[in-house]
């Protein structure tokens, strides 16, 4: 956290009065958008669309970049609202790197920009470096484990019927085996992140859910599934399609988190009472601590009380999922497919997580 306190001193002390006098008062946003730009060092991650003198000079795209968290900041629907607002507002125009009206390019170069960050997944890297660079070597106690609904603004796709294959009759033959297809579940803790991930469905369909008052909902679009820790700090993020089950992601989300920070307990509710995300847990040396799920009309287990005390701290994970979508653009999805929705939401995640940790020095 050192590093994290220099960079607030730095700007607290000479950034904010030298921009002050440049461009005059900041506001309450602006001064947490310049925060945000300092600490994410948006130039390291965008060397490849620097021009290299031919042809066209492009539309700088740490500009557009800035200005893509900027209107996660601001919260704002569209990006038509983001022009508006960057047109008619000097500082934040100055602040993005447009130092006139003429420099601001059209709402179709946004758009490209757009695709091409998202293409290259650039919130999504520059969310793990923020979380690895100031928290990599802290203990954190509670990793906390949640999914929120994402509505999405397209057609779902279409269910496709299963073939089943045809079972043999009868009893296996003595010393035949025959082969039970493997649950995910199963098959996860053996594979790697990357392979865990790619095999996770990411298209747009129909999910449905029970709210905190106990009836089903159903939304057309993806499932945004976090791992939070104290301080209300997401420090992993995986988007998949509406339909997949929480408890399917829980194992990608482990060891995503786990090579980003060291943390101590695993609290998830009872969509994820499994034995094999338990066993997932206590083999990355951490303690589980679910609640339980009776099935077939079994009785509830209890938590004890200290571990009640400690998943009570989950509800961290459901004041980001809240947060993210009443103000950081999660419930303005406007674009289509999940490479740019993950792009939109991940740009917001970027800002409250640099925010959150700032907040931290408070």
């Amino acid at each position: 956290m050192s590093k994290l306190s220099s960079t607030n001193i730095s700007i607290q002390r000479h950034l904010f009065p030298a921009l002050e006098e440049e461009i005059g008062k900041l506001s309450d946003n602006e001064q947490k958008f310049i925060r945000i730009i300092e600490l994410i060092n948006l130039p390291h991650y965008l060397t490849s669309f620097y021009w290299c003198g031919i042809g066209r000079k492009p539309h700088s795209r740490i500009s557009l970049a800035k200005a893509f968290v900027a209107k996660a900041v601001w919260d704002m629907p569209t990006t038509r609202a983001l022009l508006d607002m960057i047109n008619s507002s000097p500082s934040l125009r100055r602040l993005c790197g447009w130092d006139t009206i003429g420099e601001i390019p059209a709402e179709c170069a946004f758009s490209r920009a757009f695709a091409s960050f998202a293409e290259m997944e650039l919130p999504q890297k520059i969310h793990a470096a923020l979380v690895n660079d100031n928290l990599g070597e802290r203990i954190c106690g509670h990793v906390s484990r949640d999914s929120t609904a994402i509505n999405g603004r397209e057609k779902p796709a279409k269910k496709v019927k299963k073939v089943k294959e045809k079972k043999k009759r009868g009893r296996p033959r003595k010393g035949e085996k025959r082969k039970k297809a493997e649950r995910r579940l199963e098959v996860q803790p053996n594979r790697t992140l990357e392979e865990n991930i790619d095999a996770l469905p990411t298209f747009c369909n129909v999910g449905t859910k029970k709210n905190s008052k106990g009836y089903k909902v159903s939304w057309i679009g993806y499932k945004l599934h976090l791992d939070v820790i104290d301080g209300d700090i997401p420090v992993s993020a995986i988007l998949t399609a509406a339909s997949l089950h929480d408890s399917q992601v829980a194992i990608p989300l482990a060891q995503m988190t786990e090579t980003r920070i060291t943390s101590l307990y695993d609290l998830m509710d009872a969509a994820y009472d499994a034995p094999e995300i338990h066993a997932f847990s206590k083999a990355l040396g951490h303690v589980p601590i679910i609640d339980h799920n009776p099935r077939r009309g079994k009785e509830k287990i209890k938590m004890a009380p200290a571990e009640k005390q400690r998943y009570n701290q989950r509800s961290s994970a459901e004041r980001v999922n809240s947060n993210l979508k009443d103000n950081y653009g999660g419930n303005h999805i406007r674009v289509q497919g999940a490479k740019k929705v993950a792009c939109h939401l991940m740009f917001g995640l970027v800002a409250l997580t640099a925010t959150q940790l700032f907040n931290l020095l408070l």
